[in-house]
């Protein structure tokens, strides 16, 4: 079975935040790829940043937030990933995956006044 080496898909159409995390479209037929890049379009007007956390799923149904993990002596620990953006730009999130979907989801911190913020998703066999 042949697979294409690459997907893009337009998961967040340029919106303003709201101070809810809210999910962009899931994306799927993940499990044919392993590297996931997200491309984010964010202008922050009135806000003080966007948080994004990444979560998959091997049923579309049962959803796993992406974690931290830091390591101190002999103990590990891990916390629930998030990323931060707290400036006017365009910026590139890539992560490794294994799953059969992903999806992303967005807020903004402080007023979301004048704030706007999309998200590409691009799929790659690396």
């Amino acid at each position: 079975m042949h697979f294409p080496k690459t997907k893009k898909t337009a998961i967040r159409a340029e919106a303003v935040l709201t101070g809810s995390y809210v999910a962009a479209t899931t994306m799927d037929e993940v499990e044919n790829y392993n590297q996931l890049d997200l491309y984010c379009y964010f202008t922050i007007g009135s806000l003080t940043s966007v948080e994004l956390k990444v979560e998959t799923s091997l049923d579309n149904t049962n959803f796993v937030q992406e974690t931290n993990l830091s390591i101190s002596g002999a103990t590990g620990t891990l916390t629930k990933g998030e990323f931060t953006i707290a400036t006017t730009g365009n910026f590139k999130i890539s992560l490794p995956v294994s799953a059969h979907f992903v999806k992303v989801s967005a807020k903004g911190t402080g007023t979301v006044t004048s704030s706007l913020f999309q998200i590409d998703g691009f799929l790659s066999w690396m």
